[in-house]
Formats: C-alpha cells, sequence, structure tokens
C-alpha cells in the first residue's frame, strides 16, 4: 500500500482468509397476512370480486380506445393499466411471471402499478378461474388483494404527480403551460433465466451447448430492452406531437439529453395542460411526473476591494497531480489565487445558449464557483503571503448561469451525465467532482430522483466520486419551504427545525453513491446586537440541510465547516458584516469589483470543496486505488464532536440525521501514526448474490493483555456501488445486488465466524459470544434506535472496547445479497477499512499490528490455498 510523502507509515493491506456462498440467513418469523388467508378461504367471493374489477377495468380501456378514434385522437400502443394492491411479501417477478404483467413500478403500501399487453385480459381471468377451482399453481391470486377499480384514475394520480401537481389537477386548464419532467417505464415483461448449473454426467459438448444457449438468451433480453426503448419513445411521440409539445430533453442526443436507465427514460417536456392530461391519463407506462426543481446556491454579499500581500506566490500543482472538476457557475479563471491550477484547455460551458467557451462565473458580487474552487485548493485558510504551491488541478465545468441557476431547459440528470462523459475520458480520466449544486426545497422520498439515480448509475459504470452539497435552508422563506426566520418564529426552536421535512436533504444529495456533505459552525459569535444560531463550535450550522435520506439512508454523510446565519434581537436572520469570525474564508471573485479574500458568505456550497480537498489528498497518496475506497476512507475518519458524548441515544439519532458520521480529517484518511492502524482492501473488489468475503485481522497477545485497560476504538466502514433501478421504491429493490457487512463478536473464533458466515459443513457455534457494542449495529433491536445500518452504500459502524476484552482475532464478512436483477452473473464492487486506535496513545500498535498480519499474509501465501488482498 502506499503512504504519504515523509510519513514512515501505510495502510495495511486487509487479507481475506475465506470466500464462498453465504451461509443462508435464518428468516425473520414473518406472520402470515392475514388478508391473504383470508382470501384463500373464500376463493369464490375473492375471484368474483377480482373478476369484477377486470371486466369494469376492460370495458372502461376499450370504451376509451374507441371515444379516441370517434374523436380522432392520435392511437396509443399502449397496454392495459392496473393498479393492484398486493400482499407485500410477493416477489413482484412472480405477477411478472405468471401474468405477464410489465412493473411499471412499484409503489407504497404494496400498491404496484403494472401494464397487461394482453389487451383481454385472459391470463388473468384464467387465473382466477384455477383459483377459485383449486388448481395447483393459482395461489398467488390470493396476494392479490385488491385491482382498484380506479375510473377517475385519482389513486394512480396520487402516486405518480409531486403533491403540487396533484393539488392543482383538477384545474388544469386546456391552454396553459405546463414544464414537467417525466418518467416512462421500459422494462417490459421479460426474465433473464437463471444460469444453468452443470450436470457432472453431462459431456463437454452438452455443457458448451447449454452455456451458449444461456449466453444467447440473455443477449437476446438485453437487445429486447433497447428496442422497447425504442419503440415506447417513437409511441410516446405520437401523442406528444398532436399537442405541440415542445422535449427540451433530446433522445436522439443521448450522450446530452436523455435518461438511458436500465428500467426507464424521462423526458423534459413543454406541453398545454390539455397535452399533459391526455398523456399521463392515456400514456400507461408513465410512472413519474414532477416540475423541474429551481437550483440555489447561496446569496453573495459584497465587499470593498482590497490588494493581495505584494510577496504572495502560487505555484502550480505537480504535473501529475490529481484534477477536481468543479461543477459550478464557472469560474474566474484569471483570478491570481487560482489561475496556475486551472487546466484552461479543459474548460467548458454547458448552459444550452452560451457558448462553449463562455466559462467565466458571472454569479454577482463576488462568485460561486470561483469560490468553492478557493475552498478545494486552500481549504480553512487562504494563505496571505509566501511561496505556496498548489497539489490539486481544478477544471471547469459551468453549468449555472449568472443568476446561480440551471436554465429550466436543462434536464439536471442529463447535465451531469454531459459533464461526466466529457471530463471522465482520455489517457488521463477525471474521476473527482465537486458538485455544490442543489435544488432550493427538500428531497422527494417516492423514487430516486433521475439527477441522484444519474449520479448512482456513473459512479457505478466510471468509478468516479461526486461529492456532494446537502443543500441550504434560506435565510427567509415563506411556506412550504420556509427560512430559518420563519421556522424561528412559530416556535421551532434550533436545531429542532433541522428535523422538520422540509429541512431534509435536497435533490441530488439523496443520492446513494455521492459523498453528501453538510456543514458545522465555528465558534460562537456575539456583535453588535448579533449572535451565531448555533451556539457551540462543530454544532450544525443554521442552514444546513439534514436526513435521513430517501429510505432511511444516512445523508449527510459527513460534514465540513462551512459557516452559519446569525440573528439579532428582531429574529433578522442574515449574514452582516459584523459576524464574520462565523463564516469561512473564501478566495472570491473581483469580477465585478470587491476584495480578491473575503468572509462573506455562508452554505454547504463551501463545506463541499473541503471534503473534495481530502479526497484529492487521498489520489495523491492512492492513485491507483478505486473511488470507492477513497470514499470509504473518508467516512473511515469522520468522526462527531466533542459536545455528542454525553447525549442519550434518542438525542444521537438526531446527531446523525444532522452530520451523519461527523467531520472527515485529511490526517485520519491518509495517513496511519503509532497509535492509529488502518486496514483497506486493494483495487477492484467485486462480490454476486448469496456470496460472502471473510478477512481477518489477527490481534497480537501484547493488545490484550488481561492486566491492560487501554481504550480501542475500532472503525469499520463499507463502501460499495451497484447498478440502479429507479422505478423501486426500497433500498434493496433499487439496487441490482445489495451488501452488508458483519462481524466476529467477542470470544468468536475466526473458524467460527468462518462457518457463520459461509455455507459450510460446520455447524456455527451462537454460544457465549458476545456482540461488540456498535454504535449503530446491524440489528435495529441494538445501537440507535430506529437506525438501520445497511440500508446505503456507505455502511460505517464503530465500537470502543477494553483492550483486555479484544479477541485473538477480528474477522469482517462482506455479503452479497439480491436486488432487483436475476443475473446471476451481476455483481457489486465494494472497499472495506477497518481502523484500530488506541484512544489514550499509552503504547504504540502499528508495528504489533503490522507484524501479526504479515505474518497471516505470509502463511497464507505459503500454504497457497486462499486468496489475499495485495
Amino acid at each position: 500500500m502506499a503512504k504519504s510523502a515523509g510519513s514512515p507509515f501505510e495502510h495495511l493491506p486487509l487479507v481475506r482468509t475465506a470466500f464462498g456462498d453465504s451461509r443462508p440467513r435464518k428468516p425473520a418469523a414473518i406472520p402470515a397476512n392475514p388478508t391473504t388467508a383470508h382470501n384463500k378461504s373464500n376463493r369464490a367471493n375473492h375471484s368474483s370480486v377480482l373478476r369484477n374489477a377486470t371486466a369494469s377495468t376492460l370495458s372502461r380501456w376499450l370504451a376509451n380506445q374507441e371515444r379516441r378514434r370517434d374523436d380522432e385522437l392520435p392511437e396509443i400502443e399502449c397496454g392495459i393499466l392496473l393498479l393492484l394492491q398486493i400482499d407485500t411479501s410477493l416477489d413482484l417477478d412472480t405477477l411478472r411471471r405468471q401474468f405477464q404483467f410489465e412493473i411499471v413500478s412499484e409503489q407504497e403500501d404494496g400498491y404496484v402499478i403494472v401494464v397487461s399487453e394482453d389487451t383481454k385480459l385472459e391470463t388473468l381471468q384464467a387465473k382466477l378461474t384455477d383459483f377459485e377451482n383449486e388448481v395447483d399453481g393459482s395461489a398467488t391470486i390470493a396476494m392479490i388483494h385488491e385491482l382498484v377499480d380506479d375510473e377517475s384514475q385519482d389513486e394512480r394520480l396520487r402516486r405518480i404527480l409531486t403533491e403540487q401537481l396533484y393539488s392543482e389537477w383538477p384545474s388544469v386548464k386546456d391552454d396553459s403551460e405546463y414544464l414537467v419532467d417525466v418518467s416512462i417505464a421500459c422494462l417490459g415483461s421479460w426474465q433473464i433465466r437463471k444460469k444453468p448449473k452443470r450436470n457432472p454426467r453431462w459431456k463437454p459438448d452438452t455443457w458448451a451447448r447449454k452455456e451458449n444457449e444461456w449466453s444467447n438468451h440473455r443477449i437476446e433480453i438485453y437487445d429486447a430492452w433497447d428496442e422497447l426503448k425504442d419503440r415506447r419513445l417513437e409511441s410516446a411521440h405520437s401523442i406528444l406531437d398532436v399537442y405541440g409539445c415542445e422535449v427540451l430533453s433530446n433522445w436522439d442526443n443521448a450522450e446530452v439529453d436523455a435518461i438511458d436507465l436500465p428500467d426507464s427514460f424521462t423526458l423534459r417536456i413543454r406541453i398545454s395542460g390539455k397535452g399533459l392530461r391526455d398523456f399521463v391519463l392515456n400514456f400507461a407506462y408513465v410512472w413519474e411526473v414532477s416540475e423541474p426543481d429551481e437550483i440555489e446556491t447561496p446569496q453573495q454579499i459584497a465587499r470593498d476591494l482590497k490588494q493581495l500581500e505584494q510577496d504572495l506566490k502560487i505555484i502550480a500543482p505537480p504535473s501529475d497531480a490529481p484534477t477536481v472538476c468543479v461543477i459550478d457557475s464557472g469560474i474566474q479563471e484569471a483570478h491570481l489565487y487560482l489561475e496556475p491550477a486551472i487546466r484552461g484547455s479543459d474548460s467548458k460551458c454547458f448552459l444550452i445558449d452560451k457558448s462553449e467557451s463562455d466559462v467565466v462565473d458571472q454569479v454577482r458580487p463576488g462568485g460561486h464557483g470561483t469560490r468553492v474552487a478557493g475552498a478545494l485548493l486552500f481549504g480553512e485558510s487562504i494563505p496571505g503571503h509566501g511561496d505556496i504551491e498548489l497539489e490539486s488541478w481544478i477544471q471547469n465545468a459551468r453549468v449555472l448561469d449568472e443568476n446561480s441557476k440551471l436554465p429550466l431547459e436543462m434536464l439536471p440528470a442529463a447535465v451531469i451525465r454531459s459533464v461526466v462523459s466529457h471530463f471522465n475520458r482520455g489517457p488521463s480520466p477525471t474521476r473527482l467532482f465537486n458538485h455544490s449544486v442543489n435544488t432550493n426545497v427538500s428531497s422527494r422520498r417516492r423514487h430516486m430522483s433521475s439527477w441522484a439515480a444519474e449520479i448512482d448509475r456513473l459512479s457505478h459504470e466510471r468509478d468516479i466520486l461526486i461529492i456532494q452539497s446537502a443543500g441550504n435552508i434560506r435565510q427567509s422563506s415563506p411556506s412550504p419551504n420556509p427560512g430559518v426566520a420563519e421556522h424561528l418564529a412559530v416556535g421551532r426552536a434550533y436545531p429542532n427545525y433541522l428535523s422538520e421535512s422540509c429541512s431534509r436533504i435536497a435533490n441530488p444529495g439523496q443520492s446513494f453513491q455521492a459523498l453528501t456533505v453538510g456543514s458545522v459552525g465555528y465558534d460562537e459569535v456575539e456583535a453588535d446586537g448579533w449572535r451565531s444560531i448555533s451556539r457551540e463550535a462543530e454544532q450544525p450550522s443554521a442552514f444546513s440541510r439534514s436526513g435521513f435520506g430517501i429510505w432511511g439512508n444516512i445523508k449527510p454523510d459527513v460534514v465540513e465547516f462551512g459557516g452559519d446565519y446569525l440573528i439579532d434581537s428582531s429574529s433578522t436572520v442574515s449574514t452582516p458584516m459584523v459576524g464574520q469570525s462565523a463564516y469561512p474564508e473564501l478566495v472570491r471573485s473581483t469580477l465585478y469589483g470587491g476584495p480578491a479574500v473575503a468572509q462573506d458568505d455562508v452554505g454547504t456550497s463551501y463545506s463541499t470543496p473541503k471534503v473534495a480537498r481530502i479526497a484529492s489528498r487521498l489520489a495523491v497518496a492512492l492513485p491507483d486505488e478505486t473511488c470507492l475506497l477513497y470514499r470509504a476512507l473518508i467516512v473511515q475518519s469522520a468522526q462527531w464532536p466533542a459536545w455528542t458524548n454525553s447525549l442519550d441515544q434518542s438525542e444521537k439519532v438526531d446527531v446523525l440525521k444532522r452530520i451523519g458520521y461527523g467531520i472527515p480529517s485529511v490526517s485520519r484518511a491518509s495517513e496511519p501514526s503509532e497509535h492509529r492502524v488502518t486496514f483497506t482492501t486493494s483495487g477492484v473488489r467485486s462480490i454476486g448474490v448469496k456470496q460472502s468475503h471473510v478477512y481477518q485481522i489477527p490481534l497480537p497477545e501484547e493488545l490484550r493483555r488481561p492486566g491492560d485497560e487501554y481504550d480501542i476504538r475500532i472503525d469499520v466502514t463499507l463502501s460499495y456501488s451497484a447498478s440502479p433501478r429507479r422505478t423501486r421504491r426500497t433500498a434493496r429493490g433499487y439496487l441490482a445486488v445489495w451488501l452488508d457487512w458483519i462481524a466476529s463478536r467477542i470470544g468468536e473464533s475466526a473458524n467460527d465466524f468462518s462457518d457463520r458466515s459461509l455455507h459450510t459443513d460446520g455447524d456455527p457455534n451462537n454460544d457465549s459470544n458476545r456482540q461488540f457494542q456498535w454504535t449503530l449495529h446491524p440489528s435495529t433491536q441494538h445501537g440507535l434506535p430506529g437506525v438501520r445500518r445497511s440500508v446505503g452504500t456507505v455502511q460505517k459502524d464503530w465500537a470502543e472496547i477494553k483492550s483486555y476484552q479484544l479477541p485473538e482475532s477480528l474477522s469482517i464478512a462482506v455479503r452479497g445479497h439480491q436486488g432487483w436483477s436475476r443475473d446471476p452473473d451481476e455483481t457489486a464492487s465494494y472497499a472495506l477499512a477497518v481502523t484500530f486506535e488506541i484512544i489514550g496513545k499509552e503504547i504504540p500498535i502499528y508495528e504489533p499490528l503490522r507484524n501479526s498480519v504479515m505474518n497471516l499474509r505470509s502463511l497464507i501465501e505459503v500454504e497457497g490455498e486462499l486468496e489475499i488482498e495485495t
């Protein structure tokens, strides 16, 4: 493993001592669904109810088709739309397999929207007859609790429209103009067969033929998906074009405008109310309709111009230094502090009405992207004199206009794809991206947004890391998006209002793969009748949006210093000049006058590049490692501030929502020491469904002596990625493969842990083993109440233990589980980090641990039986 220049220490390798099929988890006892049981006991009645609803739905669909022909409206190549309420334990693929339904989207409370290409619903009606007559294989009908007879489509509309659109739907006027994002399912009713297992009696030719047949089948399915996407787009245009709809995202230019996820695509359209109503009600594959969110960045505060110190010299980074792309409002590239680091030939403007060379930060008065770039290069302190050698190159991707807005004609997901595609190519592709751009409202929680899902997809496919701001709560703003002043005015005290749903993480900060960054404040400030709203250093900033994210995912991941708002005796919330010590020091654009450096603005926009700065330092220390490892080490280095130590468990849940895993440290992330040792995987690690990889860290006896009582902190972080699917509404359904990790217990041997983790002939020993006191814990009945460690693609936990309680070795197993994909070759990629730190620094632990793990590594290499990390 690499180490920092001048450091005698390096990250140590995690030794993988076993791998194979996971031991099947003991399923939790799930009581039988009473509605399903009732339906099985009342087959005739249940069949009759569903048959009546089927007949009503079919009759209504046929009448609508006839009415469209009479009115000379375009014929729509769609099947019959059905809204089902099902037993939540029913696998959606069963609906696809048994009824030939295409799954349009999974909804909440057991509802699912499907489309039947069987326009007579003969398959469903035959199943109803079989169920009534107790024919084998028809029991699934009992798990379909209701076929919603939704004549007005109100139930469907409530689930696919945003709250605002749904409330306005009855008053949509024919001649009104609407700008919306429409997501269209295109999954089809196909399913990849399971890969055949070889029969030992087969001849080689027979096995080769069966393998080839399965491979061809899988290729045919993927080809069918591609063809379906094209047909569905043509079908959508057949109705949109009638109403003169303007498709602002052009499907033909896939690199720039189309969102080509495995199960859907998204169009941004400008259309009349009449056309919108016809399209949404009659194009059955529409599963989400939303208004484009307004993009927000903080307001800028002007100051007088001052001269830079004459003896300041900024030196360009080394030629092989890492590159970070700043996706923002542009940059004042000629700025004294920034110019040596700018790769000017790479700069590009992505605004549709601007020249590609129009990359200057035009946000008044002091810029936004310019400030972000400065925070990335210099961190907390902007130097005023001396020779300063920079450590990173900056690329300038301008996506925001002079008002810090992303034009509504531009689909954010398409923009992020276009930017990444442009910079992540060539012999030295950019892998680190700073994205201090958000909507100005909290993210929706029904489905992953197309913006966030595209970040997830790009991160998985290209091994990139997008460092994403959590978003800001405005100083003052009316309901339903109240600002800080409005929260305080109605009695929502700081920090309690950060737990309100309207204070939730802003889109696309809910992305599973993005490293989402919130903000904390500096020391308490009081001056001229103003005081900072946060009253202690490292408390969450008054404006920093909070979690949890979608499906209970821990967001923000980490926090950095972004400053704080101030409040006066009249309850005015602002950033007055008297409160400069509460604001971060930032490089400032001088394009419209003012100083080159100032403390005059706050926001998660400026905490985010400080984390990107840590990522760039990791890229220097570990240039050949994956971005998944960079993300793991940043989260691994994060710790909660001291003020959290005295809080109870419920209060710590709020801490997790507001500051995630805490404040990261470049030294903890990249520089082990005598008293802190980090073990990591190396290179690309891939794992499939029902597989388990077991790692072992032997702990030397000098760390475990009974007479010693050193406090040892253990941190474990799993960082992984997998292919996303937007139409699913659960964390585990969203990813093709989802992962979690488990650790050995106190007193559990490495062999016993392997038996517990792997599908072996050994019997797992679950007796007399005590769990580590993990802060979050893999089980919801332990750790912080209501927190699930395994929801997201970053899974960290930590525990403190007395040295004499340490086991002979600590084992960690990474396990793969079934997500949406049924492809047996589908895998997730991951990185794993484990850190031991002796809190009081009483004894050095680096060399004992290094010798111990190297001895284990040598032993395994000699035996030549098991694979290790190198």
